[in-house]
């Protein structure tokens, strides 16, 4: 998918932007298509999540399950194919930690759990453990940005939450310390939403000039992957 296809398909805001915003989204996506199926990303089948509060709505910050999430159930086993994904999404991942100046990272995938519900599934991320699914409904959505995300295709960009919460905005919060995210969806080739992307940083304003031109071209990316 072409950069101005996704920038309008996902609704992102431009504003104030650098002279130079698309040559770097160029310089980003020209380094992203070197990158082969021989890349040496080391990929997790297993991670650990934080346990749930009451209703399995919230995370509860610094308290771990003593079970770890298991990817292959929800991907269905560990075929060669799905080794070859999670290692192309966590390459990705690698790729964006270099250069980002976000204390956070996760890929989901939009699936259907064991139970038969639509979720959002991580299948990579850097950063502190997080939940594994986020349900795909309007009730999660109305406190949820990944859900919101993965349901509109609408991009959602917060570059100050403290701002965003005192004006009214609904926010689920994994690290109090994250000042500012941005959450955009996942496109496939021929426009199918796919997935999402959440980037999230201790300080503010983060999202915006080389940053964004970074996720940007990781988005783009990271759509033609999971396809």
């Amino acid at each position: 998918m072409l950069i101005d296809q996704y920038i309008s398909l996902s609704g992102v805001e431009l504003v104030d932007l650098p002279s130079n915003f698309f040559s770097v989204i160029e310089d980003y996506q020209r380094e992203l298509s070197t990158m082969n199926d021989n890349s040496h990303a080391e990929i997790k089948w297993q991670y650990q999540v934080p346990e749930l509060g009451e209703g399995g709505s919230c995370s509860l910050f610094d308290q771990l399950s003593e079970q770890p999430y298991d990817l292959t159930a929800i991907l269905g086993g560990m075929s060669e194919f799905n080794a070859k994904l999670l290692k192309q999404v966590t390459a990705i991942v690698d790729f964006y930690q270099k250069s980002s100046g976000s204390q956070w990272f996760g890929v989901y995938q939009k699936r259907i759990n064991q139970a038969g519900d639509t979720v959002l599934v991580k299948l990579a991320y850097y950063g502190a453990p997080s939940r594994a699914e986020f349900p795909l409904t309007q009730a999660f959505a109305a406190m949820s940005n990944n859900s919101t995300v993965g349901l509109s295709g609408k991009a959602r960009i917060i570059n100050d939450v403290g701002l965003y919460l005192s004006a009214g905005g609904e926010y689920y919060t994994c690290d109090p310390k994250v000042q500012s995210e941005a959450c955009l969806p996942l496109f496939s080739d021929d426009g199918e939403l796919v997935g999402i992307v959440d980037s999230e940083a201790f300080a503010k304003n983060v999202f915006i000039g080389n940053e964004l031109a970074l996720l940007l071209s990781v988005a783009v990316k990271l759509g033609s992957v999971l396809r």
